[in-house]
C-alpha cells in the first residue's frame, strides 16, 4: 500500500478515487504511568511511556485505515492525515484518514 500525505503519488497516475479510508484507536492512560508523569512534571523532561503510548495510537490506527483502504481495493492512500480527541477524562482517540484511490 502506497501512502502519501500529498494529493499525488509521484511517478504514478491516480486512476479512481474509491472514497475515504479510515482507522482509529481509543486509548487509555493507567496508573502506573500517571504516576510516573506526575513526577516527571515535577522535575520536568519526557514522558516516555505517554510517548510510546501515542506513538503504538498511531501505529494502530493507521493500520485499520490500510485495511480499511484494501476493503475498498485500493493500492494507495493520499492526503493522509491524523486527528486526535479526547473521548473523556484519560482517554483519547487516535484516528488516521484519507483518500483511497487506484493507481497506475
Amino acid at each position: 500500500m502506497k501512502l502519501s500525505t500529498t494529493n499525488d503519488i509521484p511517478g504514478h497516475k491516480i486512476t479512481k478515487t474509491l472514497g475515504i479510508a479510515r482507522g482509529s484507536t481509543v486509548r487509555t492512560r493507567n496508573v502506573g504511568n500517571d504516576i510516573i508523569a506526575a513526577f516527571k512534571n515535577l522535575v520536568g523532561g519526557e514522558v516516555e511511556q505517554y510517548t510510546k503510548l501515542q506513538a503504538d495510537a498511531r501505529e494502530q490506527a493507521l493500520q485499520r485505515m490500510i485495511e480499511d483502504a484494501n476493503s475498498l481495493g485500493a493500492d494507495a492512500v493520499v492526503c493522509v492525515r491524523f486527528q486526535t480527541s479526547v473521548m473523556m477524562a484519560g482517554a483519547s482517540e487516535l484516528l488516521a484518514y484519507g483518500t483511497a484511490v487506484k493507481t497506475s
